[in-house]
Parts: C-alpha cells; sequence; structure tokens
C-alpha cells in the first residue's frame, strides 16, 4: 500500500511544481528501487543452491554443552589439559582462601600425564548460568571422583605398561634362546647326529623345543626312512593319483588296483572334505590357498602307495605339519615312514584288538600317576577312547595349538609313542581340579576340544612330572605285557 500511495502521490503533485515537489517524486523513486532490491535479494536467497557461511563466525556460534546450549565462545574451545589445568589452579585457590576448610588436600594430584577424556572433563565444567549452582559439597565431591578415576586409570596404565614390558622381556630372552640353540644345532649337533642324538645335553636342548629353521631336518632324521622311499619314487605315486583322479572326473571309474570302488571314490571324497577342514584359521590349505594343492598331492600318493591303508580321517593333519616344516618330497617320506610305526599304524588300520592293548597300558600309568582322577573317570564311565583317539589319531595336531603341537611333536620324534600317552596323561594333570568337577558328559566334550589357550611351559611341567613307571616297569615293558595278552 505505501508503495501504491507514493507513486499516486507522484503523479498528482505532478502539476504543481516546485523544489518540494520535486524531491518527494525523488524520494518516491528510491523507495521502489530500494523495494525491488530487497525483493531481488530475498528470492536470490530462498533460491540459492548452497549457503556460504561467512568466515570467522564459525567459532562464536552457540555452542552445546551437556545441561543445554550456551552462550557463544569469544575464543576457541579449550582442550582436555587446558581444563584440567585450569581445575587445579581453581582447587588451589578455594583451598588457600579457605571458602572450603574441609576439602581433602591429599586427593589433589598436580603434573599428571593422563589426560582425561571428554566425558570425565565435563565433571570439571561449571553449571550453566540458567541452572542453579552446585553445592559445596557436590563440587567436593564430584572432584574426590574425578581424581580417583584419574588414579585408578593411571593404575591401569602403569599396570598394562608392566604387563607389556614382560611379554617383551620374555619375547626377547626366547628370541635369544632360540638364536643360541640354532647355531648350536646346525654346528654342533647336526653334523655329528649319529654320535650326538642321544648324549645329554642334546636330549635337554630337544625337550626345551627345536628351533622352527631346524625343526624339519631333525624330524627326518629321527622318523629315518626304514622304508627307503625316494623322491623319485614319491613322483611315480604322484602320477599314478593324478592319472586316478583324471580317469575318475572323465569316466568315473578306473582300473582294479585290488581296493573296491567304493572304497577309492570313498579316499578321495575324504580327502577333499577334510583338506577343507584342515587348519581353517590359516587359511592355507583351503581350496585357494597356497599349501591346498600340495596336500592334496602328498595325501593322493599316500592312498596309491598304501592302498591297504587308503585315507583315514585325521592324516590330513599330520601331513599338514609335515609340509609347514619339510619339502614335499621330504614330507611324504617322512609323512609314510611315521605312518608305518606300530601305534599309528594300529590306530590308522583300526586295529581294535591292538588299540585296545595301548588303552589298557594308558590305564595303567594313569592309575599310577593321577588316582583321584583315575577313580573319577571309572566312575563315570569314561574310557580312554573317548578321548585318546583324536589325540593319537592326528599326533596333538589337532587338539593343541599348532606351536604347542610342533612341540609335542619335536619330543615325540626323540621319545617315540611313549610320549604320545605321557603327554595324554600332561594334559589329564594340567585340568585334574576342573575334570574333577565335571560329569561323564560335560568331561568327554572337554577332552575332545581343549581350551585354546593352553600354555606350553605349564603343560610340559605337567609332563615332566608324569613318569612313566609302574613300579619298576616302563612303559615298553607294561605294553609290551598288554600285547602278550591280547595274543599279537
Amino acid at each position: 500500500m505505501k508503495l501504491v500511495e507514493s507513486v499516486q502521490s507522484c503523479y498528482l503533485i505532478k502539476a504543481k511544481g516546485g523544489y518540494f515537489e520535486e524531491s518527494k517524486i525523488y524520494v518516491s523513486s528510491l523507495i521502489i528501487t530500494h523495494t525491488l532490491s530487497w525483493l531481488f535479494c530475498l528470492f536470490r536467497g530462498l533460491f540459492s543452491k548452497k549457503h556460504i557461511e561467512p568466515k570467522g563466525l564459525s567459532q562464536n556460534v552457540p555452542g552445546w554443552k551437556l545441561f543445554g546450549k550456551v552462550a557463544a565462545r569469544e575464543s576457541p574451545p579449550k582442550d582436555s589439559r587446558t581444563i584440567q589445568q585450569e581445575y587445579e589452579a581453581r582447587a588451589g585457590k578455594a583451598g588457600s582462601g579457605g571458602t572450603s576448610p574441609t576439602q581433602p588436600q591429599h586427593g589433589r594430584r598436580k603434573n599428571l600425564d593422563f589426560e582425561p577424556l571428554s566425558t570425565t572433563a565435563l565433571i570439571l565444567e561449571d553449571r550453566p548460568s540458567n541452572l542453579p549452582a552446585k553445592p559445596v559439597e557436590e563440587a567436593q565431591r564430584h572432584r574426590q571422583e574425578y581424581d580417583e578415576m584419574v588414579a585408578e586409570a593411571k593404575k591401569r596404565e602403569l599396570k598394562e605398561a608392566q604387563r607389556k614390558r614382560k611379554e617383551m622381556k620374555e619375547r626377547f630372552k626366547q628370541e635369544d634362546s632360540i638364536a643360541n640353540a640354532m647355531v648350536v644345532w646346525n654346528h654342533d649337533i647336526l653334523p655329528n647326529w649319529d654320535n650326538m642324538r642321544n648324549t645329554r645335553r642334546v636330549r635337554e636342548l630337544w625337550w626345551q623345543g627345536l628351533p622352527p629353521n631346524v625343526r624339519g631336518k631333525v624330524w627326518s632324521l629321527a622318523i629315518g626312512n626304514e622304508l627307503n622311499i625316494t623322491p623319485e619314487l614319491y613322483d611315480i605315486f604322484l602320477s599314478r593319483a593324478k592319472e586316478r583322479w583324471r580317469s575318475f572326473s572323465e569316466t568315473g571309474s578306473e582300473a582294479d588296483d585290488g581296493a573296491s570302488l567304493a572304497d577309492r571314490e570313498s579316499s578321495l571324497d575324504l580327502i577333499k572334505l577334510d583338506i577343507s577342514r584342515t587348519f581353517p584359521p590359516l587359511f592355507i590349505f583351503q581350496k585357494g590357498g597356497p599349501y591346498h594343492d600340495l596336500l592334496h598331492s602328498v595325501l593322493g600318493a599316500y592312498t596309491c602307495y598304501r592302498p591297504d591303508v587308503g585315507y583315514v580321517q585325521g592324516m590330513s593333519f599330520i601331513a599338514a605339519v609335515l609340509i609347514l616344516n619339510l619339502d614335499e618330497a621330504d614330507a611324504f617320506i617322512a609323512f609314510a615312514n611315521l605312518l608305518n610305526k606300530p601305534c599309528q599304524l594300529a590306530f590308522f588300520r583300526v586295529d581294535h584288538d591292538l588299540m585296545l592293548k595301548y588303552f589298557a597300558a594308558f590305564e595303567v600309568f594313569f592309575e599310577e600317576n593321577l588316582p583321584r582322577l583315575f577313580n573319577h573317570f571309572q566312575n563315570s564311565n569314561l574310557t580312554p577312547d573317548l578321548y585318546l583317539i583324536d589325540w593319537i589319531f592326528t599326533l596333538y595336531s589337532k587338539s593343541l595349538p599348532l606351536d604347542v603341537a610342533c612341540r609335542v611333536w619335536d619330543v615325540f620324534c626323540r621319545d617315540g609313542e611313549e610320549f604320545l600317552f605321557r603327554t595324554g596323561l600332561g594334559i589329564l594333570r594340567l585340568y585334574e581340579d576342573v575334570l574333577l568337577q565335571m560329569d561323564f558328559i560335560h568331561s568327554a566334550q572337554f577332552l575332545t576340544r581343549l581350551p585354546e589357550d593352553i600354555d606350553s611351559d605349564r603343560l610340559f611341567a605337567c609332563i615332566a612330572a608324569m613318569p612313566m613307571l609302574n613300579g619298576n616297569k616302563k612303559w615298553s615293558q607294561v605294553s609290551s605285557s598288554k600285547h602278550k595278552k591280547t595274543g599279537k
């Protein structure tokens, strides 16, 4: 309306002339010009795509705190260390000014290295002006709680730092020990293997665990090669296995070699299935992994080499451990000779009479060393076959962590089958207190799925506390007596 009236006014005074009339016309034109400019700016602001915020205003916008919106800051936000210093300054003034005579002086800490988090720093802020101030008692309690939180956090940090320093110290000590042992094995023992393998010094070093870079070599020498298998012989059986796989994939049948078609097909299926379940956390034996084809070749070649044994579940774990420490041909040679040992052959051929003989011999030393747990298992009808079969079939490589299993293998290569059953007694001794509280089902489940955090030093301490003596009889004597009783 004012714009229209201004325009009408301009037309009404058009004939009057004079300075007054001209000034009014000029003012009216200015009003129209400014109005149009204002409308243009309004529409431009409404339909603009991007709003550019002026620089320098981001730090002055109102902020938000725990209790609501507060006034804009004139300075940048304070960091946690600044807040802590201001808190200590205020606490010092309050203590010296006498405003809070009951404030505890011993709870105050100066020059703290711990920086409070944002949530703890809020305790140090005063309440906003629109809220009542904290009572003196509440402020003191909050300061004391804050001091306790900081002190507790510092204790945790110091404890964690001490733990890490201890772990690093133990790791460095272990690495130095391995390095020194490696030099001894490479320069003193291996070049003189036949003369030194049974000496007391070598046996003690053997018990402590073999250095990883000499483990495969020592295993090969300790297992031996009674079967006189050569790398060329391995290539021959590997070629037969590949031909068998090719024939199966093309025709679904193959020439008769003394085993039924169902048995051969079952072996091939078991190999494929077991390889996928061999050390799954490592992801190196599964399909597409770097050792998948290698493990498949070793197991396939063995089924051709020993068709009377074929493939039995659990063999993949033994072959995998050997592959991790030996070359392909050497791994096959050690694998074939290892499975040719009497104990392994009895289990992988599923010779029930011989297996029962080993279980009976184990129970003799079980009752001798752990009578309470033995009686508990007897009352629960928990027989050794329920847990020993899995342990012996895979030589503990499936039941124990890989590094612990390799250390068990070290001494097994030194002492033979006796150490496999001694290790079983060591595991029972390690968890005796836990097993005594369990019934049949829980005990069987626990022993078939051992904890993953087994410490090798604790386990070997328990194994060392299990002497394989029954009166004056050793394992070999007890085992032989059981063997004669079964007529084998």
